[in-house]
C-alpha cells in the first residue's frame, strides 16, 4: 500500500496549490522510494522517462515564440490587414478559418492551428477588427466574438480529423464498435466521416452568418 503514497502527495500538493510540476515530481520520487528503489535509481528513472517522451514538451517551445510575436505587434498587423479588406466581417473571417482548419485536419495536420497558436494571436483579433469596422465593440460583444473564434477551431478540427485515417480518434471509434460486435475498417470510418464534416461546416457556417446579423443589429442600435 505504501506504493500508493504518491497519490496522497498529488492530492495534498494540489489541495495546497503548489506548483503542479513540483507536485508530480515529488509524487514520482515518493512512489519510487516506497517501492524500494534507492534515490539515485528513482532520479535515473525520471530522467529516462523524460528523455523518451521529450517530444511532448516540444509544444511548450511554441509559447515563448508566440509571446515574442505578440510583443512585436502581430495582433496589430492582423487587425490592420482585415481593416484593409472590403467586405470582411467577423463571420466571414471565422468561416474562412473554419475551412482552412478543417481541410488541414483532414490531412492530419492538426497542429497547424489551435487556441494558443492561431486563435488568440491572429484569428480573434482579425474577427474583432472586422466587427469594429461597423461600430465600436463593448466588452460583451468582444467576448462573444472570441468565444466564436475558439468554437470554430474546436469544431473544425474535431470533425475534420476523423477523415484522416491515421488518427487516434479513428482507432477509438473502431475499438468501441468492435466491443459490440461491429467490425469496420479505419478506411470505412474515415469515408463516412466526410458527410459528417461537411454537415458540421454547413451548420456552423449558418451560425456564423447569424453572428454577422447579430452584429449588424448592434450597429443599428448604436446609430
Amino acid at each position: 500500500m505504501l506504493v500508493l503514497s504518491g497519490i496522497a502527495v498529488v492530492i495534498l500538493g494540489f489541495a495546497l496549490r503548489f506548483n503542479p510540476l513540483l507536485v508530480v515530481t515529488l509524487a514520482g520520487i515518493a512512489t519510487g522510494l516506497a517501492a524500494g528503489f534507492d534515490p539515485v535509481a528513482v532520479v535515473a528513472m525520471l530522467g529516462k522517462a523524460f528523455a523518451e517522451n521529450r517530444f511532448i514538451a516540444v509544444a511548450w517551445l511554441v509559447l515563448p515564440v508566440i509571446g515574442l510575436l505578440e510583443r512585436g505587434g502581430i495582433r496589430e498587423r492582423a487587425r490592420t490587414l482585415i481593416v484593409k479588406l472590403r467586405g470582411a466581417t467577423a463571420g466571414r473571417v471565422l468561416t474562412s478559418y473554419f475551412v482552412i482548419r478543417q481541410l488541414t485536419a483532414t490531412l492530419g495536420l492538426t497542429s497547424l492551428g489551435g487556441h494558443v497558436q492561431m486563435v488568440r494571436p491572429l484569428i480573434a483579433p482579425m474577427a474583432e477588427a472586422a466587427a469594429e469596422k461597423t461600430a465600436p465593440l463593448d466588452g460583451e460583444t468582444r467576448d462573444l466574438i472570441r468565444a466564436n473564434a475558439a468554437a470554430v477551431d474546436n469544431i473544425a478540427v474535431f470533425f475534420g480529423e476523423d477523415v484522416f485515417i491515421a488518427i487516434g480518434s479513428i482507432l477509438l471509434i473502431r475499438g468501441f464498435l468492435e466491443q459490440y460486435g461491429i467490425s469496420v475498417t479505419p478506411a470505412h470510418i474515415a469515408l463516412w466521416a466526410i458527410p459528417t464534416a461537411i454537415l458540421a461546416f454547413v451548420v456552423h457556417a449558418i451560425r456564423l452568418r447569424l453572428l454577422d446579423r447579430r452584429l449588424a443589429r448592434r450597429k443599428t442600435v448604436a446609430e
